[in-house]
């Protein structure tokens, strides 16, 4: 009994709260400038070009970003193993993949095996049953878990044997 009435007290003085906030009936808000982003909701940023922290996660969805995602983490060993981890974090993708080797295979996006990758487009070997991607830096190099044993650059994508080719970069 105690509890209900101290809980209807907060709620009384909680609702009076809210209803002294309230506009006068009848009145009308007058617009003063600014995005219509900053009047709804200013957490609704573009997102393609606009840094956003998630946890330890950036929301990057530009082959710039998923780079910058890569670069800012040159030297971690944390994703060893988890190379399609790596790139699905770095572009933030909602799409899973089982493996580097499952993504190359998978009709998400079309299979390319000659040119030099664009920027950011993910890049794959079959360097094992699970394979191997990394993200194209657009000079014929890569950023990828496991290059020294940690996340870096390298030159090319020669760097490990067995290329397969290449898929456009998305945040899908």
């Amino acid at each position: 009994m105690r509890f209900t009435k101290m809980t209807a007290a907060v709620v009384g003085v909680l609702g009076a709260a809210l209803i002294s906030t309230a506009a006068p009936a009848g009145a009308t808000e007058q617009y003063t400038g600014g995005s219509a982003v900053e009047v709804a909701a200013p957490w609704l940023e573009d997102t393609a070009s606009v840094q956003a922290v998630e946890g330890d996660v950036s929301v990057q969805q530009t082959a710039a970003g998923a780079i910058r995602w890569m670069s800012d983490r040159r030297g971690s060993t944390a994703y060893e193993g988890y190379c399609e981890r790596a790139v699905r974090l770095a572009w933030n993708r909602s799409t899973h993949h089982a493996s580097a080797i499952a993504h190359w295979r998978s009709s998400d996006g079309t299979r390319r095996t000659t040119g030099t990758p664009p920027r950011g487009a993910f890049v794959f070997w079959n360097i094992s049953q699970y394979g191997h991607v990394g993200i194209a830096d657009g000079n014929g190099g890569f950023w990828s878990t496991s290059v020294g044993g940690k996340i870096g650059h390298a030159g090319s994508v020669g760097y490990f044997s067995n290329y397969l080719g290449w898929k456009p970069g998305n945040s899908n």
